[in-house]
């Protein structure tokens, strides 16, 4: 039975790959740079191996007390991902707990992460082939590693299942999760700078993490290269208790999972008025805009698109003051954000999936659908763009450059709200549903998303490029005048574009809502 249902990991995986072709192809990329990193990580081991002792020593135990957190901590910001063998589903099953403790353990390390991991902690055997005793050792003691790093993995999440198990905390985890990964450029800066000022106390923060649980299965080995036999005695065994540790709290919180499903902790909550359909224009179109609004208001699918905008200002003006392209590198920043907030409409009907047949019931018209879901964004995105422009403008010290950048700012924000309310209805692709991870792909997702956003994004660089011309030329000529007639040139075309995409895109949609629907239902 435990084979069956490992078994059951890989045909599952195996069959969501087949499904589509681009999915496959992306496997195939992420494998070839998996195995890339894993070889780059065997050159570490072998320099490390001709390393001195008192270098090696502490490395291997900082970067095995890390990896040992990551499994600890990677369960919260990946929650929502597909889970082949999830305890409560198989529960209805005969299957004993026993036989299903064992087998979702294998499974976790058969994963591949699981696989990664292993063949990593394995790997690092070579770091001590000049010492054949703490060579072997040091496999044991990698098999120790890994199978603590699954089974706390489990008992964590098994420990964090009430609170992780709740639709806002996967929603807000997604959300917050965007800002590291934007921001990975300075925090590894940063993280680095920190490591060369306190680079004379790892030493020390090494040695104190090997009496620790997160790193006392990696010290053993370099304890027995330098024949330290009562550290390595009492490390080994505080290795083994920590697994022996993890493994009961894994069991008994697969069994309190089993035994007491969760409840939801979801209360009704009582709502008097309208809310904002109560101040949007009482028509159709202002029906559509206080619903699109709403959705930007409280589902993180929409926030995470609007997280990125100051973030990316916020990353290019970290990066000029560090001195790569000067205050270049904000302006830049400040034109990108504005392609992003303009080119969030694309996956908009995607978003609403099945509930887009609400549109369809009422009647909606499509001049009404587009220009109310366009409004719904312009309300913040336009007076955010021009407060980010203004504050640029003041960190730069350039009041002068205002008129020339808004006009830029302007015309690629208008343009491509019509540009993305045409390609929203001419492309419809699988997103992540409500409540799931950000991580968590659609088969078929990633071709004609990547088609949308470009077609998007090439539409939006041609409608600006008057304004791009003139940014230019203020920018050689420091004339004032130019900096003017930029802003108005970028505000004419910009409204133009944003009107010829609302009526473009409303006809495509009053042609192809059923079809529209028809595809979302798949």
């Amino acid at each position: 039975m435990v084979a069956v249902l490992v078994s059951l990991r890989f045909r599952s995986l195996w069959n969501s790959l087949r499904r589509s072709p681009w999915q496959m192809v992306g496997a195939a990329f992420g494998a070839f740079y998996g195995l890339g990193m894993l070889g780059l990580l065997f050159v570490g081991f072998v320099l490390l191996s001709i390393a001195p002792l008192e270098l090696a020593r502490p490395i291997v135990v900082g970067a095995g007390s890390v990896l040992l957190l990551g499994w600890l901590i990677g369960p919260l910001v990946t929650v929502g991902t597909d889970q082949t063998l999830d305890p409560i589903k198989l529960s209805p099953f005969p299957i004993s707990r026993d036989t299903l403790f064992i087998a979702l353990t294998a499974s976790g390390v058969l994963g591949i992460p699981g696989i990664v991991t292993t063949v990593a902690a394995l790997g690092s055997a070579i770091i001590w082939w000049r010492h054949p005793l703490a060579l072997i050792v040091s496999i044991v003691c990698a098999a120790i590693a890994v199978l603590t790093c699954i089974t706390a993995s489990r008992a964590f999440t098994t420990a964090s299942a009430g609170v992780s198990s709740g639709r806002r905390f996967r929603e807000l985890s997604g959300v917050l999760l965007f800002i590291p990964l934007i921001l990975l450029g300075p925090i590894i800066i940063a993280v680095t700078e920190g490591a060369r000022s306190i680079a004379d106390l790892l030493p020390a923060i090494a040695s104190v993490l090997s009496w620790t649980p997160l790193g006392a299965a990696w010290a053993v080995p370099g304890d027995v290269a330098a024949g330290e036999w009562g550290a390595a005695a009492a490390r080994f065994a505080m290795a083994l208790a920590t697994l022996a540790v993890c493994l009961v709290l894994w069991r008994r919180g697969l069994d309190r999972m089993l035994s007491s499903p969760l409840r939801s902790s979801a209360s009704a909550q009582s709502h008097t008025g309208l809310g904002l359909f109560n101040v949007v224009p009482d028509s159709r179109m202002g029906a559509v805009m206080a619903r699109s609004l709403t959705y930007w208001m409280r589902d993180p699918r929409y926030a995470r698109q609007m997280l990125v905008v100051p973030l990316i200002v916020a990353l290019m003006l970290f990066y000029g003051m560090l001195g790569a392209g000067g205050m270049g590198m904000v302006t830049f920043g400040v034109i990108f954000a504005a392609f992003m907030i303009s080119t969030s409409l694309y996956a908009d009907i995607a978003f609403d999936g099945t509930a887009f047949a609400l549109h369809m019931a009422s009647g909606v018209r499509g001049v009404a659908d587009r220009t109310g879901r366009a409004f719904a964004v312009a309300s913040f995105g336009v007076p955010l763009m021009v407060v980010i422009t203004v504050v640029v403008a003041a960190v730069r010290g350039d009041f002068a450059g205002v008129p020339s950048l808004l006009g830029v700012v302007l015309n690629i924000t208008l343009a491509g709200f019509g540009a993305a309310s045409i390609t929203s209805v001419l492309l419809v692709f699988p997103v992540p549903k409500p409540g799931d991870s950000p991580f968590k792909s659609q088969p078929g997702a990633g071709l004609p998303s990547t088609v949308a956003m470009l077609g998007t994004f090439g539409a939006t660089a041609v409608l600006s490029i008057p304004t791009f011309a003139l940014g230019i030329s203020y920018i050689v000529t420091g004339s004032s005048l130019i900096g003017w007639i930029g802003l108005a040139v970028g505000v004419i075309v910009g409204c133009a574009a944003f009107a010829g995409g609302m009526a473009i895109g409303g006809r495509i949609y009053n042609a192809r809502a059923p079809e529209l629907l028809a595809t979302l239902r798949k």
